[in-house]
């Protein structure tokens, strides 16, 4: 089977295909030769999930899937949420996020945070969803290499590790997407 993981972001695709079983070919937009600004307007992770699925099923007409991804702080009443991927401005990058999010986090006791992956499947004229969450908390200097994204600060309850300083598998087994394309595989396993 071939699925399009509608994603150009390169650390996502290789960890997602890392868990994608053996019978399913993934293909990124750039195999797909996809260069177009798949808008994410929605105010929801799930909502601009489903927006680039459609965009992508109905500009290529090729079964996929995209997802989105948000970072929720409770005490900064759930930010950066949708907005992670561009919390300290259009142009910014992950250290600029990291940055921004651990400053206003400052005098904040309340460490509490989520992790949350919206994956919106489009195959066979149809569309589902499918949700992963990871709990942990954030810590107040990064730590790890690996990973990307928040990841250096994130450290998911019951660990001492942050996810920058887990394995690919590790991470993969308990965290956000790795829950979210766990159900996916079990959905596409049954199709």
């Amino acid at each position: 089977m071939k699925l399009v993981f509608a994603t150009h972001n390169k650390n996502k695709f290789h960890e997602v295909k890392s868990m994608m079983p053996d019978h399913i070919e993934l293909l990124s937009l750039d195999d797909i030769d996809c260069f177009d600004d798949i808008p994410e307007t929605e105010d929801t992770i799930e909502g601009n999930a489903l927006l680039k699925a459609r965009f992508i099923k109905e500009n290529y007409n090729i079964d996929c899937f995209a997802d989105d991804t948000g970072l929720e702080v409770e005490a900064l009443d759930n930010a950066p949420g949708v907005y992670s991927a561009r919390y300290a401005g259009p142009d910014c990058k992950a250290e600029d996020n990291i940055l921004k999010l651990l400053t206003e986090m400052d005098q904040i006791g309340n460490r509490k945070a989520r992790f949350m992956t919206a994956i919106s499947l489009s195959i066979d004229d149809q569309e589902h969803m499918f949700l992963g969450i990871c709990t942990g908390m954030i810590i107040e200097k990064p730590r790890g290499s690996m990973g990307f994204g928040y990841d250096p600060i994130f450290q998911p309850n019951g660990f001492e590790s942050t996810f920058s300083e887990m394995s690919l598998e590790q991470k993969s087994e308990i965290g956000h997407r790795g829950k979210a394309i766990q159900k996916l595989i079990a959905f596409l396993s049954g199709v």
